[in-house]
C-alpha cells in the first residue's frame, strides 16, 4: 500500500507488478480506474488487475479522490478534477509515455476525458459500462445521485445495511459522507458536454463492454459510433453492474484483448 500526493490530493494507490516469464505483456502500464459511490479500487484488484499482472503487465490501481483509502476533501469533484487528478498521478508515479487505460462506469469517462485531453498519454483503452459527458449526461448523472443519496441518507440506512450486510457498511456510510457532506453532486454536474468531433479523433485501439440489459448501453453505441477504432462487445443478459456478475467472462475478454495489443506493439 502507497500514498501519493498528487494534484493537491493525497491518493491511495497499489501497484502490482508483472509476473516474470509471461508470454504476452503490454509494454506500458495498465492503470484502473473505478466507479463513483460505494465503489473503490478493490473492485478490480482479483477480478482483473492480478490476472492481468500475471499475464505479464504491470498494474496500477488508485482510489479516486473521496473514495476508498484516498483523501475526502470538501469540495474537488469537477470532471475535469478527476482527469487532472489522474494525470498528476501518472506523473507523480514517475509513468511517462502512454498507459494502457480500464474504466469501469465513471472510470471510464474518466479515462475518455483524459483521452480527449491528451491522447498522447493514452495507448488503448477497454471501457467497462462506461457513461461519458454527451448532452444529456449531466441530467441523466443528478437523477441517479439524488436516488442514491436519497437512500443513503442518515433515516434509510437500515436498508442498506439489510441489502449489503456488515461487510459493506462502512463503504455505505464513507457513499454517505461523500454525496452527501461534500459538494460532489453540484462539482460532479458542472460539466461541458464533450464535442463529438473530439472524439473522432481518437486513433489508439479502445474495447467497450457493456451488459445487453445494461441502462448506460446506449452510451457503448455512441461511442462506437464517434470513434472508429472502438470494438463493441454486448454480453448477453446481464446489466450495469458486469464486473461483479460476469467476472469470469469480463476476465477473458480483458486478457485476451491485451494479449492481442502485446502482440501489435511487440
Amino acid at each position: 500500500m502507497a500514498e501519493v500526493l498528487a494534484n493537491g490530493v493525497r491518493f491511495h494507490v497499489q501497484r502490482i507488478s508483472p509476473h516474470r516469464g509471461a508470454d504476452a505483456r503490454p509494454a506500458q502500464p495498465v492503470v484502473f480506474i473505478h466507479g463513483l459511490g460505494m465503489d473503490n479500487m478493490s473492485s478490480f484488484y482479483y477480478t482483473l488487475a492480478n490476472p492481468l499482472a500475471h499475464a505479464g503487465a504491470e498494474a496500477i490501481l488508485y482510489d479516486l479522490r473521496g473514495h476508498g483509502l484516498s483523501e475526502r476533501p470538501r469540495t474537488g469533484y469537477r470532471v475535469e478534477d478527476s482527469v487532472d487528478d489522474l494525470a498528476a498521478l501518472l506523473d507523480a508515479l514517475g509513468v511517462e509515455g502512454p498507459v494502457h487505460l480500464v474504466g469501469n462506469s465513471y472510470g471510464g469517462t474518466v479515462a475518455i476525458g483524459l483521452a480527449v485531453a491528451n491522447a498522447d498519454r493514452v495507448a488503448s483503452m477497454v471501457l467497462i459500462e462506461a457513461h461519458f459527458t454527451v448532452a444529456g449526461w449531466a441530467e441523466k448523472m443528478e437523477a441517479t445521485l439524488c436516488r442514491i443519496g436519497a437512500d443513503l441518507a442518515a433515516e434509510n440506512k437500515k436498508q442498506w445495511m439489510k441489502k449489503y450486510g456488515r461487510k459493506l457498511s462502512r463503504m455505505a456510510e464513507l457513499a454517505d459522507d461523500l454525496i452527501n457532506g461534500t459538494t460532489f453532486i453540484t462539482d460532479l454536474l458542472t460539466v461541458n458536454p464533450i464535442d463529438p468531433s473530439r472524439l473522432q479523433k481518437l486513433t489508439f485501439p479502445v474495447r467497450a463492454i457493456y451488459g445487453e440489459c445494461s441502462d448506460v448501453v446506449d452510451y457503448g453505441h455512441q461511442f462506437k459510433e464517434f470513434v472508429p477504432s472502438c470494438e463493441l462487445t454486448l454480453l448477453p443478459g446481464f446489466d450495469h453492474s458486469i464486473l461483479i456478475d460476469a467476472p469470469a467472462q469480463l476476465r477473458e475478454i480483458v486478457l485476451d484483448w491485451f494479449a492481442t495489443q502485446a502482440s501489435v506493439t511487440t
